[in-house]
Parts: C-alpha cells; structure tokens; sequence
C-alpha cells in the first residue's frame, strides 16, 4: 500500500510543490513536482498578497498532475521559511532519580517537557523543538545521554516559533482552493537535518542559505538551530543592480548574473545581451564586475556581520555551508564569500539527481523531515530519512 506525502516550501521566487510516495516496502519516490514563480515576501510580508493564491493553485496542480492527483490532492504539509520565524534557546535541568542514577528515555522527556514550560510567553506558534546538547553532571557534552550514571542532566534545547500571520494567511489561501494544511514545519529545520550531518553538527557549523530577495543564516549545534538572521538582501538585488547599471532588463540582468564566474580565473570576458531598442549588446566583464561584486561583498559582511553577532563561538573545525540561488550557483562564489568569513565555505552535498541545484535544498529538506515525522509518528521507523538512506547522506 502506497502513501501519499505532499509538501509546499515557500521561497522568496518560488513556491515549490512535491508529491512524495512511500510504499510497504520502505522505499520512497518524488512522483510530482509543481514549480511557480512569483513576488515573494521581505519582512514578514507578501510582496503581492492578491497574487499569492494563484501561484499556490499552479504550484500544486503541477505537482498533482504529475502525480496523477488530480481531484484527489486535499492535504499539505508547509514549510515555513526564516522570515516568519524566530529561534530562542532554553537551557534546563532535572535531577536524576532513583538509587543508582542513570539517564533514562523519561528523563531525556522530562527534560524537552521542562524546557517547553521555562520556554515561557512567546511570540508565534512552536513548530520544531530539538536539543543543542545534553551533559550529565560536568562531563562532556553528547547527544545521547540514555544509560550515563550521574546526578543531573542538562541540556540546551532550541524552539523555532512560526509567525501567526503566515500560519492562518498560507491556511486560508490553501481552503480558498480546496485544501487542508496538515501541519506546519520549519524548513530551515529540515534543511540542516537533511545536509549536514551529525558529526559536522555536532562541532557547530553555520548554513548560509542566499536565496533571491533574502539570505538566511543559522548557526547550528546538535539536532537545533541555535539562531537564525534573516538579511533582506539576495541575488535578485544583485541582478537589480546589473539592470539599473548595464541599462537593461531584469530578465537579460539575471542571466549574466547567473553565469558570472567569481575571481581572477574567470571564464567569459563579454557577454551578450539585449538593449532597450532590441539591438545586441555586448558587455565586458570588468564593467560587470564594477556592478556586481560591491553588492555581493555586501551580502557578504552582513552575512559576516550576522555570525558574529549571534554569540555563537565557532571553533577551528565547525564547517560553513552556502546554499541558495543567490551565488552557491555561481562559479567561484563560495570561495567569494570565503574570502570574507576568512574560513573555508562548502558546498551542500547532492542528494538527488533531480532538483539538485542549491536553490533546492530548502525543498528537499523540508520533505525529508516531513517524512521523517510522518513515517515515526504511524510507527514506520526505518523509512524516515529517506533522501539519507537512498542517497548514502
């Protein structure tokens, strides 16, 4: 018996729509990909909010057809993005019971449960809590404490809250076109638990995620992200700038800017474009520079800016990853940003053949820990995880 999975990831260009199937055998396939451009948000707000439902509509009914769900799609899993999210950390404590102490999975519960109370008010609704760490009296810091002797257990537990405005506006334009939200997860979320894995985690590690209009930092440790920054900046403002610069459209603007290779190495020294009267136009690559990299090494300090702001204290070991449309696409542009960080930047690993561009790692993510939760909550242990296990992640 197969079972249906659909999740919709909002991005600031696109709204990406999947159909996943699981099977008896745990095996697990994406059978329908809907993809619709529209106008995206910044600042916790619709750019076009009247546009909003159509793009929806096209996003799922792609997917559907696909899928051969027509008429039978009416339930979705959404990812919520960054930009209707905020992360606060708690760090708790319980005491260990009975005569020969030893952390148990009840403690590990009674721990998450405490750090939820102390949690206290907030803003927006919890749709992802996960530990940065535990330690058992003043030993070392693991993520698996069960079976440890020891008096106390703490731990440093992460909560993602999503923004109220974005739950109940995505839940009504979804009723408005027949379909129920299933529940709310945190892409960022899935995103760091698909493509970085534990050990890398474990040594704290920063995800940079530049997508068209806004570029997202986290920091990470254990299973949480610690913090999260949204900069309201990204490679539409970098193609934005090219238009306004070389005289030409967006469009024209996007598509240098996509091929446009980063350091002294480059490829192409011209590129070919339209004027405003429709005659070809040809562009030297140092005039594109001139435009292109003051905004792009701008990017780069308030992404520098908001690593350093975040507290987070990264040792010589922790990884820094780019993702994103925004320049992971680009020749040279981690080691751009390298540049900046002072630190080597990597690139996410593939974990699909299909759809495996940077720009969608946020997706693919999101489905994982879709049905990551899904399959664990219907007692389907080993199929959760899916993209690691088929793709060797």
């Amino acid at each position: 018996m197969k079972t249906s999975v659909v999740a919709v990831d909002f991005g600031t260009s696109k709204i990406v729509c999947l159909v996943a199937e699981i099977n008896s055998r745990q095996r697990c396939d994406i059978v329908g990909a809907g993809i619709a451009t529209y106008d995206g948000y910044m600042e916790g707000s619709w750019n076009n909010p009247n546009a909003l439902g159509d793009a929806l509509d096209t996003a799922v009914s792609q997917a559907a057809e696909q899928a051969r769900m027509v008429g039978r799609l009416r339930e979705v899993f959404v990812g919520v993005p960054a930009a209707f999210s905020t992360v606060r950390t708690v760090e708790v404590s319980v005491d260990l019971r009975g005569t020969d102490p030893k952390v148990t999975p009840e403690d590990i519960e009674r721990l998450l449960d405490k750090a939820s109370e102390e949690l206290g008010e907030h803003k927006g609704k919890v749709i992802h809590r996960a530990p940065a760490w535990f330690v058992v009296d003043d030993g070392k810091k693991t993520m698996e404490p069960a079976g440890i002797r020891g008096s106390e257990l703490k731990a440093l537990v992460s909560f993602i809250m999503a923004d109220e405005f974005f739950l109940s506006d995505v839940t009504e334009h979804f009723k408005a076109i027949g379909i129920d939200v299933n529940g709310f997860f945190s892409s960022p979320a899935g995103q760091v638990s698909l493509y970085i894995s534990g050990e890398e985690r474990d040594r704290k590690a920063v995800l940079v995620d530049m997508g068209y209009l806004n570029t997202e930092v986290m920091t990470v440790e254990g299973d949480a992200i610690t913090t999260m920054s949204t900069i309201p900046l990204g490679g539409g403002i970098i193609a934005a700038d090219l238009a306004y610069g070389l005289d030409i459209n967006l469009e024209n603007a996007e598509k240098i800017k996509r091929v446009y290779t980063y350091g002294i190495s480059a490829g192409q020294e011209t590129f070919e474009t339209t004027a405003p009267d429709g005659s070809v136009k040809t562009v030297n690559r140092s005039e594109v520079e001139s435009i292109l990299e003051p905004r792009a090494e701008e990017i780069c300090e308030e992404i520098k800016k908001k690593i350093d702001e975040s507290g987070v204290r990264l040792g010589s070991w922790s990884g820094v990853y780019l993702t994103g449309g925004g320049l992971a696409i680009n020749r040279g542009g981690r080691e751009f940003l390298a540049a900046k960080l002072d630190r080597t930047v990597r690139e996410l690993p593939r974990k699909t053949v299909k759809l495996s561009s940077p720009a969608y790692s946020s997706t693919l993510g999101l489905l994982d820990l879709v049905i990551n939760t899904v399959t664990s909550d219907e007692g389907q242990g080993g199929i959760g995880g899916f993209f690691r296990n088929l793709f060797g992640g």
